[in-house]
């Protein structure tokens, strides 16, 4: 079980009016698991997303991105077809055709066009997508489709997860009580370059398609751009938000309205909390760790700082290990790219133990009071620059025996 971190209740997860899901055991990659989830969505909803920024991205990842550029916002997308064990991604043409091909056959069961399909596809990359065997299994998933499905698809997007990850929540929006429930999968190649996993999030609420991908911007920014496990970033990274537009509720269509606001804040929770939960579940990990950085001269130094520490394996292995070695973190603090750092202006906090100060340790550190927060499980490392009022949050995991275990045997 990873650090602090349990299977969401299937109960906890409400329905999405305008939004069913189907799960099928395709046999994808390896038989007996549940594999393939075809999401569909009722006439009149809307999708926006955000992809991998990787260059060698996943055909599944170039036809979403067609399919979303080519179809009229009014017509609308009705289904997203995901499928875990073989990410389609270093296949060339014929990935391409493999993917096409898996948005025709769900169009064909659902009666629409194929571009009104987004293809996903998590796993093995380099490997021929087996798309027979996803054509088969899509008359299971179309049988099978209910509103109350969201713990069955958190389980069928799964890679080296060890517990599916999904949440809801509910939100009053004008009145109108809103349910945001979202699934995602994530557990290792886990870098920000856009939200470095796979993410579904859905609700009714009636959005704009401009405030739709704006508001899963600013939430993958706060989100899932602030993760890390280890420094790679996926050729399969997709975030998608779905608002199916069934709230009896009017449209919102003004950026500054308190609707929208409220609207892009519970989106945004609802992604940190599914975000916490990839690096909760980070392969190998034993510790959950908060990178604060804070006054700042901006947002961008910030970042840079807390990502130097959190994607440092000198740093990771010394939490897993409890030795605080922590004159690593002095030093990813200097390698982190702001040329005009002043070091005797910093302090580095341990939770609430002052380690660092005045350019070196500080006076009152003593090194038991350093071991007692590492042997913690959930531990915050807080870095004050003093040089603005600029702040960022990371969040990331130890490195472990285990994560080198679980990528030398992943294909096996």
């Amino acid at each position: 079980m990873p650090v602090n971190l349990r299977p969401p209740d299937p109960k906890s997860l409400l329905p999405v009016a305008g939004v069913m899901l189907g799960v099928a055991q395709a046999g994808v990659r390896k038989a007996g698991r549940k594999d393939l989830l075809l999401i569909r969505l009722d006439e009149g909803g809307r999708v926006a997303g955000v992809f991998t920024q990787n260059r060698f991205c996943a055909a599944p990842v170039v036809v979403s991105r067609q399919h979303l550029s080519m179809i009229d916002p009014d017509q609308g997308i009705r289904a997203l077809v995901i499928n875990t064990g073989v990410a389609n991604a270093g296949t060339g043409k014929e990935g391409m055709v493999r993917a096409r091909q898996t948005c025709a056959e769900a169009a064909q069961l659902l009666g629409c066009a194929a571009a009104q399909v987004l293809p996903f596809s998590t796993g093995v990359i380099m490997e021929p997508l087996p798309v027979d065997r996803i054509v088969d299994g899509l008359p299971q998933c179309v049988a099978a489709l209910k509103a109350d499905s969201w713990s069955d698809a958190a389980e069928a997007i799964m890679t080296t997860d060890t517990v599916p990850k999904a949440v809801s929540q509910q939100v009053s929006i004008g009145g109108t009580t809103i349910t945001i429930t979202g699934i995602a999968k994530g557990a290792g190649m886990i870098h920000p370059g856009m939200a470095t996993m796979l993410g579904f999030v859905a609700t009714a609420a009636r959005v704009s398609q401009a405030l739709l991908k704006a508001a899963v911007l600013h939430a993958a920014q706060l989100s899932f751009n602030c993760i890390t496990v280890d420094g790679d970033t996926s050729t399969n990274d997709s975030f998608m938000l779905i608002a199916s537009g069934k709230a009896g509720m009017p449209e919102i269509v003004d950026a500054k309205s308190a609707e929208y606001l409220a609207f892009r804040e519970a989106v945004t929770n609802v992604a940190i909390l599914l975000a916490q939960a990839i690096v909760r579940d980070g392969e190998g990990a034993t510790k959950f760790i908060t990178v604060k950085v804070e006054a700042g001269r901006n947002v961008e130094e910030c970042r840079k700082v807390a990502f130097a520490i959190a994607h440092s394996p000198l740093i990771k292995t010394a939490f897993f290990a409890s030795d605080p070695n922590l004159g690593r973190i002095l030093a990813a603090i200097g390698y982190a790219g702001i040329t005009d750092l002043e070091v005797e202006g910093i302090a580095l906090y341990l939770d609430d133990v002052l380690v660092a100060e005045h350019g070196g340790r500080s006076p009152a550190y003593q090194e038991a009071d350093g071991q007692r927060v590492m042997k913690q499980a959930e531990i915050t490392v807080r870095v004050v620059l003093n040089r603005g009022h600029a702040a960022a949050v990371v969040w990331t995991c130890d490195l472990s025996h285990d994560y080198v275990s679980i990528n030398a045997d992943y294909r096996s």
